[in-house]
C-alpha cells in the first residue's frame, strides 16, 4: 500500500451460515477522499463495513488500513477511525455535552469542555450543549453522532447510510457537514448509501457493489460524464423526428418510447447539434433530458 491509500480491501467474503452476504468485494480509498460506497439495499454494504471495522470477521480476503493489516494491528488502526453504524445511540436524558464527555472518557481521551463545545459548534448544535438528547430530532442526533466520531480526532470517518430517515433539510445538513469534514477537518470519509444522487453530490470516488460483489470503481465525475450518453426527447412529431435522426445522425441509436418520447444514444458533444437539427426541421422539442449511462447501469443493478 502506498502513502496515499488509506484503505485497501481485496477479495473480501463473509458468510453467515449457508448465506453468503459478501462474495468478492475489492476497493481502495485514498487519503482525502469522500468515498461513496454505493449499492442497493441488501448488496452487502453494511457487512463489508462491519468487517472493515473489525466488528465481525471475514471468511476470506484481506483488509489493510493505513498500510497495516487489520487483524495484526487492530487496536492501533481503530484508534484512528471514527464511525456511525446505523443510528447513533446516546443517553437520552443527559445533555449533548454530558454525552460527549462520557464517550470521551470511554475512549480514553482527555477532551476539554472547550473542545467539546467546539465540536458541537462544528456540527451545528451550538446553543444546544445543555439540552437533553431526548428532545433532539433525528437529524440533530445524527449530527451529534458525527461530533462523537471526532472526539479522538480520527483520520478516517465511516458513515453507514447517515441520511436514512431524514427530511430534505436534514439530508442537506448532513451532506454539507460531510463536505466540511473533508475541507475543514481534513478527514477521509467513507459514505455508504443506496442513492446514486447522494453519492454524486458529495463523493469524489466511489465503488458500486451488488449481491455481495464489487461491480465498478472509479472517479465519480468520470463515471458520470462518459462521452456516450442517452438523451430522452419529448417532441410533437415522433415519426418526423426519427427521420431527422436517421438522416443527420446515422451512427446514433434511436428508439420510439411512445407517441411523444424518443430516446437517442449518441456522443455528448452531438447533443447541441441534435437540438439544432430538430428546430430547423420545424419539430417542437418540449423537453430534452440526458440519461447518464451509469444511472441506467445502476438502475439495472437494482432491478436485477
Amino acid at each position: 500500500m502506498n502513502e496515499t491509500e488509506i484503505i485497501k480491501v481485496e477479495h473480501l467474503a463473509k458468510n453467515f451460515g449457508s448465506f453468503q452476504a459478501v462474495k468478492d468485494v475489492s476497493f481502495t480509498v485514498n487519503r482525502g477522499d469522500v468515498f461513496g460506497f454505493l449499492g442497493p439495499n441488501g448488496a452487502g454494504k453494511s457487512t463489508t463495513i462491519r468487517c472493515m471495522l473489525s466488528l465481525i470477521q471475514a471468511n476470506h480476503g484481506s483488509i489493510q488500513l493505513f498500510g497495516k493489516d487489520l487483524h495484526k494491528h487492530r487496536n492501533e488502526i481503530l484508534a484512528r477511525v471514527g464511525s456511525i453504524i446505523e443510528k447513533p445511540d446516546f443517553y437520552r436524558y443527559l445533555s449533548a455535552e454530558k454525552n460527549l464527555e462520557i464517550f470521551a472518557r470511554i475512549s480514553g481521551k482527555d477532551v476539554s469542555k472547550k473542545e467539546i463545545a467546539g465540536m458541537l459548534d462544528f456540527v451545528g448544535l451550538n446553543g444546544r450543549n445543555k439540552d437533553k438528547v431526548s428532545g433532539f430530532s433525528h437529524g440533530m442526533k445524527q449530527r451529534l453522532g458525527i461530533a462523537q466520531t471526532l472526539l479522538h480526532q480520527p483520520d478516517l470517518i465511516v458513515l453507514d447510510e447517515p441520511t436514512t430517515g431524514l427530511d430534505p433539510q436534514g439530508i442537506v445538513e448532513i451532506r454539507n457537514l460531510i463536505l466540511r469534514l473533508k475541507t475543514e477537518q481534513n478527514k477521509t470519509v467513507i459514505l455508504s448509501s443506496h442513492q446514486l444522487s447522494e453519492i454524486e453530490l458529495i463523493s469524489n470516488r466511489m465503488v458500486i457493489i451488488n449481491k455481495g460483489q464489487s461491480i465498478i470503481e472509479g472517479d465519480v465525475k468520470e463515471l458520470l460524464n462518459a462521452q456516450e450518453m442517452v438523451v430522452q426527447l419529448e417532441v410533437n412529431d415522433v415519426e418526423k423526428s426519427m427521420k431527422v435522426i436517421e438522416s443527420s445522425f446515422p451512427q446514433a441509436l434511436a428508439k420510439n418510447i411512445n407517441e411523444r418520447i424518443i430516446e437517442v444514444q449518441l456522443e455528448k458533444q452531438q447533443v447541441p447539434s441534435l437540438n439544432q437539427h430538430m428546430v430547423q426541421a420545424g419539430i417542437e422539442v418540449h423537453a430534452m433530458e440526458p440519461k447518464r449511462k451509469l444511472e441506467d447501469f445502476f438502475m439495472k443493478i437494482i432491478q436485477s
